[in-house]
């Protein structure tokens, strides 16, 4: 018996300050199954959000392609700074979430069948699930990239809020959505963002979250 137990016990960190690998597994498919479904309910209503993710909106509503290849190739460029500047297991924990994410986004309309939501309540609900998906990939050392890779990187860097740093990159997004979508869909988009990343800013402190690796 002890036998059996004991591998299982050893799933778990004993060090509070270092995460398991099984630990950050569940952490990294967690907030991307979470992080895909607030996805999917903002574009069910054609309501945008920041960052690449936003990019990757915009250009959807401009193209044929899928959200979840746009966001995909669109973070390729950010790989260097998370190599660079926060580490191969950052770098490779977030390829892994983007990847994730964004088949499980695409997958969804498979997946889960919604006849009608209002636009202000997929506008707080979106929100609020995409930013329980990046606080829990946070906390694992790992992003949905792009601007989260940037948010990440300066507020380990110089104390800047990961939240509020990436709310001033989705404002500069939604000002540009203004050229390709209706100004109610906009307007929404950015309750939306400052919801996703107001929970964030709040949410999310190295300080005090111990467990940093």
């Amino acid at each position: 018996m002890a036998h059996t137990i004991r591998p299982l016990l050893e799933m778990w960190s004993r060090d509070p300050a270092r995460h398991s690998p099984v630990e950050d597994l569940q952490g990294l498919v967690s907030g991307c199954v979470i992080s895909a479904l607030g996805l999917y309910l903002l574009g069910s209503v054609g309501l945008l959000t920041g960052g690449i993710a936003g990019l990757a909106f915009l250009l959807r509503y401009v193209t044929d392609w899928k959200f979840g290849i746009l966001f995909f190739l669109l973070n390729l460029p950010f790989y260097y700074l998370a190599y660079r500047r926060l580490g191969l297991a950052f770098c490779v924990k977030t390829f892994f979430a983007i990847a994730l994410t964004s088949v499980l986004t695409d997958l969804q309309p498979r997946l889960v069948t919604l006849e009608w939501i209002h636009p202000a309540w997929a506008t707080v609900l979106g929100g609020l699930l995409l930013g329980y998906g990046l606080l829990a990939l946070y906390r694992h050392r790992a992003s949905l990239g792009g601007i989260g890779i940037l948010a990440v990187f300066l507020q380990e860097r110089f104390g800047w809020r990961a939240g509020l740093v990436q709310l001033a990159f989705d404002l500069t997004i939604m000002g540009l959505a203004f050229l390709v979508a209706p100004p109610d869909i906009v307007l929404y988009s950015v309750a939306g963002a400052a919801v996703l990343n107001l929970f964030v800013a709040i949410n999310h402190r190295s300080d005090r979250y111990i467990a940093q690796r």
